[in-house]
């Protein structure tokens, strides 16, 4: 009697158990349905999102031998300061032998400026020499008539006219020719002379690049130039990071990039510090294409055994700076980046070239002045 009355309480009990569990789950349900409705359904979350970064290639702009290196890996460098130190010598007999083309040069011109003032001399002698063939003529001729004279004299006077005519004309071409090379021009400014001036001032300038500056303020990282190594113009030395300039890459599908505009707030949470350290940041851009789009072997979906993957569209999300600075992140971490997607009225494509340059550095900068004066001061010693 006693199994018989409490079998049915038992069933009722567990019955009203699994009704409450029921009603739990819906009420669960529906909760949830509301809140990703009305709070979920407007934010874009993904963990495909890695620290980006300007990774600033150090090069020298000379050739040269390395002799001393001023930084090594993870190392701050500061703008302006000579990382890589090449070997003068060279760039200094460079120098010399610029200077000596450019004196060279002046003197030569010199001498081509002189030699017009010579060739005026030249008319003026040959004129002269006419003239007095000419009067030798007029008093031979008369004599001839008379017989005073001879008829083979009379025609050595013409002959000796005809050739002082000859003798004028020839020089008269030659002071064109030598005006034709200096006119229009002082000594200084001559063409002859520029060029060689421009050559002296490479040379004055590659003396002070055999010191490579930092471009920028950062890290040093991939360094792969040892000392003795010969360096050629645009080899890379070295990469700078500066860790001021970080951004965020999140790739979002394709299907979640519907709703993001440039603006939108984000919240980034780096693996590195965890859910300790909530970055705040705002859209900066979508990417122009896909991933795959821009990667050095694109897929190919003509092929026979196409399957379809969806595709992921990078979107640049900026940091704040101050929080940047506070906890520092480095190139190619990895993050979770959400992005609140409330308000969908802003741009979903970037706006034109800002009129300021986005960077810019004045590190290499060379004081053109300073080596023009210089120049002018081989010319001024060889006029």
């Amino acid at each position: 009697m006693t199994t018989d009355s409490t079998t049915p309480a038992h069933s009722k009990r567990r019955k009203r158990a699994l009704a409450a569990i029921t009603v739990a789950f819906a009420v669960a349900g529906a909760a949830y349905g509301v809140y990703y409705r009305t709070t979920l359904s407007h934010y874009q979350q993904t963990d495909n999102a890695y620290v980006g970064g300007n990774l600033v290639t150090l090069s020298s702009q000379v050739a040269g031998n390395v002799v001393e290196i001023g930084a090594d890996e993870t190392q701050l460098v500061k703008a302006g300061a000579p990382v890589v130190k090449l070997d003068p010598a060279d760039a200094e007999v460079a120098l010399q032998q610029a200077q000596a083309r450019l004196g060279a040069a002046v003197r030569q011109q010199r001498q081509r400026y002189a030699d017009v003032a010579q060739f005026d001399a030249a008319i003026a002698q040959r004129k002269l020499a006419l003239a007095n063939a000419q009067e030798d003529l007029a008093r031979r001729a008369p004599l001839a008539a008379d017989h005073t004279v001879s008829g083979e004299d009379v025609a050595h006077a013409r002959q000796a006219v005809a050739n002082a005519k000859a003798a004028v004309a020839v020089a008269e071409k030659q002071a064109l020719a030598a005006q034709a090379g200096v006119s229009g021009v002082p000594l200084a400014e001559h063409p002859a002379v520029q060029a060689a001036r421009a050559e002296y001032i490479a040379a004055w300038l590659a003396v002070r690049r055999n010191a490579v500056a930092a471009p920028v303020s950062g890290y040093v990282a991939r360094r792969n130039v040892q000392v003795g190594a010969r360096v050629t113009p645009g080899q890379p030395l070295m990469a700078i990071v500066p860790l001021e300039q970080l951004w965020v890459d999140a790739n979002f599908k394709e299907s979640e990039v519907r709703d993001i505009r440039i603006g939108q707030p984000a919240t980034i949470e780096a693996d590195v510090y965890g859910g300790k350290v909530v970055y705040h940041g705002k859209v900066l851009g979508l990417s122009a294409g896909t991933g795959s789009a821009f990667s050095v072997l694109p897929a190919q979906n003509a092929s026979g055994n196409w399957i379809k993957v969806v595709q992921r569209v990078p979107v640049r999300i900026a940091l704040d700076p101050q929080e940047l600075a506070a906890h520092p992140l480095r190139i190619g971490l990895s993050t979770t980046v959400t992005v609140d997607i409330h308000h969908t009225d802003g741009a979903m494509l970037g706006s034109a070239m800002p009129p300021a340059p986005v960077y810019q550095t004045k590190v290499l900068e060379q004081p053109l002045q300073q080596a023009g004066v210089a120049a002018d001061g081989v010319i001024a010693r060889n006029l």
